[in-house]
This record gives C-alpha cells, sequence and structure tokens, in this order.
C-alpha cells in the first residue's frame, strides 16, 4: 500500500499531478487492482481524496502525507545497520550505487541546506551490497549507517521522493529528525501553496 501513497505523493509534489486512475496507479506500482482499492479505503474514508467516475482526486495531500507517517513502520524494514568510522559525506559518497538516500541526506541534496547537523546516514538498498561494500560489523557504537529494504517501486527514483523523505523523518527518534521534520513541512507546504492548496 505505501508504494501507491509514494506514487500518487510524487507525482503531486514533483510533478503537480492531482488527477488518477486506479489502473494506471496499479501499473505503474505493479500490483493489483484490488491492493490498490485497499489503499485507497482509508484516504475516502477521511476525505483526503474525491472519487469521480473515471478516476480521483486528492483534495487533501497532507491527509495522506500524515496518515502514511502513521502507518510506516522503519523498524521491519532494516536490513543492515553498522558504525562506520567515517564522518556522514564520506560514508554518503560511498554507498553502493544502487542505494537510494533518505531522510538527512536526501533533504540535504535535494533542498541543497541542513536545518541542524546530523551523524547518521539512513538510505535504501540490498543487503548483499552493504555487506560487500562495508563487510558485516558488529560494533558496541551506535550504527551511523542504517539501511531499510530496498523495493522495487523505489528502484525508479535515485533519491528519496520528498514524501518519503516525510514519513522516514516523521520516524526516526534522533533529535535533529525534528528539525528537518519542520523544514521539510516548509517546503511542502510552499508546493502546496504554488499548486492551489489551502
Amino acid at each position: 500500500m505505501e508504494r501507491v501513497y509514494r506514487e500518487m505523493l510524487f507525482q503531486l509534489f514533483e510533478n503537480g499531478k492531482s488527477v488518477f486512475t486506479q489502473k494506471n496507479l496499479a501499473k505503474i506500482c505493479e500490483l493489483s487492482l484490488s491492493t490498490v482499492n485497499h489503499a485507497l479505503k482509508p484516504l475516502k474514508k477521511m476525505h483526503a481524496i474525491e472519487i469521480k467516475r473515471r478516476n480521483f482526486v486528492v483534495v487533501n495531500p497532507k491527509k495522506i502525507l500524515v496518515y502514511w507517517a502513521c502507518i510506516r513502520d522503519l523498524k521491519k524494514d532494516i536490513v543492515y545497520s553498522a558504525f562506520i568510522p567515517k564522518p556522514v559525506e564520506q560514508i554518503e559518497s560511498s554507498l553502493p550505487a544502487n542505494a537510494v538516500l533518505t531522510a538527512y541526506s536526501a533533504f540535504k541534496l535535494r533542498f541543497k541546506k541542513i536545518p541542524a547537523e546530523y551523524s547518521e546516514v539512513i538510505a535504501y538498498g540490498d543487503k548483499k551490497d552493504f555487506i560487500e561494500r562495508f563487510g558485516k560489523r558488529e560494533s558496541k557504537q551506535e550504527p551511523n549507517l542504517i539501511v531499510l529494504e530496498l523495493d522495487k517501486h523505489l528502484t525508479k527514483f535515485s533519491l528519496a521522493p520528498i514524501a518519503q523523505i516525510y514519513v522516514d523523518l516523521w520516524n526516526l527518534e534522533k533529535w535533529y529528525a525534528n528539525e528537518f521534520l519542520k523544514a521539510i513541512e516548509g517546503e511542502i507546504n510552499g508546493i502546496l501553496a504554488k499548486l492551489g492548496y489551502r
């Protein structure tokens, strides 16, 4: 279901698209129509989307964003974590080629600024690739590289989409996650204002 929310909000935030069909979403996300329909039910119930005869329209994207953030479970998606004795910039630049940065690193790369200093790198990727690159590391120190399972839909992005960055930040517990979350909320508010949402 998260693929559906990711695709809808990517199309809205990055491309300004607010009208969708279930059939097209199912094709893009490589999901069954029944899965897409199931994903849309809570959005319809909370009046975040309006169902039309041939399509549906996003009327309250913030509701979708917050709902997704609330059901997101980062911990269950962790496939690799390690303490790498390097600055975050060096860790970011040494990730495997198919890794997709999210959270702090993705915010920095997308918006060319940081609201606070950060000391961990969060990315989506293949466990095998990270073991080959960094080895199986066991340390008493807290991990500063956390790798989340990379689903097929995410592989089309070189950098996590804005909505994915938001929901991942929402679910991180470091104090600076809140600073990044406030900053990305500001960016999203600006995007939505330009698109005519209030």
